[in-house]
């Protein structure tokens, strides 16, 4: 699913990635309630105080009878042709944020293997930005608390093992959404010539959440708003700067030294989207 609006929103979560010394700190709220596991997963680089605000950068969720909503619905109906198909069997593989599953998922599209083994810089770095990426989603998670599509329509996802979790986790924004398109922007900072690979697959990774039933459009264009403005915040970190180096340096020399994966699976999977 590519539609004009998806583009759009990728287009402006890059736009916020370009105010990377601007403060996006949160405003003084409570410390919010972290229903999924997954954003526990490794200490991030960010204190909490120092993660942008999604309650400043993202309004409410659409609103009923809106065409906001109406919008949502239809994109929900489009993707319904793709359950049960190879993109519906990627996007249960983009649900697992758990490691060594979670990294992989940018592999073919780095054009090297993100595992412990053989990049290990990259792999710690990729379990702790997941933290941030996450975290920063919680406030206007908490606040509206939104019920997510299978739950409305009295559905399955594609992952049934996670329902249980996501019934009692606010659709919006989607947090793997922020995960997979601030993975995205890091790795094409990492490796720039595999850029426009990177960032298609982390648009692909937050179209998953659709096509899984687990989030709706809205919830999607929203986390990637929250994870460009994380990777903004990550550009003053020093610790986030070093391992972005060392990052470089380690992909470097596997592309010098890997044989070619194999990628013909995912490439048939995201050509049916």
């Amino acid at each position: 699913m590519t539609g004009i609006a998806v583009w759009t929103a990728a287009v402006s979560a890059l736009a916020l990635l370009a105010l990377g010394g601007q403060a996006f700190a949160q405003s003084g709220q409570a410390q919010p309630t972290v229903t999924d596991p997954h954003f526990k997963i490794a200490p991030g680089y960010l204190a909490r105080s120092e993660l942008p605000d999604s309650l400043v950068l993202l309004g409410p969720p659409p609103a009923a009878g809106s065409a906001a909503l109406a919008r949502d619905e239809e994109a929900r109906k489009a993707t319904i042709p793709l359950r049960n198909t190879e993109r519906w069997t990627l996007a249960r593989r983009d649900a697992e944020l758990a490691f060594p599953q979670a990294a992989s998922a940018f592999s073919c599209a780095m054009g090297v293997g993100i595992d412990a083994a053989r990049t290990p810089r990259l792999y710690a770095m990729t379990q702790k930005m997941l933290s941030d990426f996450g975290l920063s989603t919680y406030g206007v998670k908490n606040k509206y608390n939104r019920v997510r599509p299978f739950v409305v329509h009295d559905e399955a996802t594609c992952r049934a093992d996670q329902e249980a979790i996501l019934r009692g986790d606010g659709s919006y924004p989607s947090g793997h959404t922020a995960a997979g398109w601030g993975w995205a922007l890091v790795f094409a900072q990492i490796n720039p010539e595999r850029s426009n690979e990177l960032l298609a697959r982390g648009i692909a990774f937050g179209q998953s959440r659709v096509i899984c039933n687990a989030h709706w459009q809205s919830d999607v264009d929203a986390g990637r708003i929250m994870g460009a403005a994380t990777v903004a915040r990550l550009q003053t970190n020093p610790a986030f700067l070093a391992d972005l180096e060392a990052a470089r340096a380690e992909v470097k020399a596997a592309k010098a030294k890997q044989p070619a994966l194999d990628c013909a699976a995912e490439t048939a999977a995201l050509s049916g989207q």
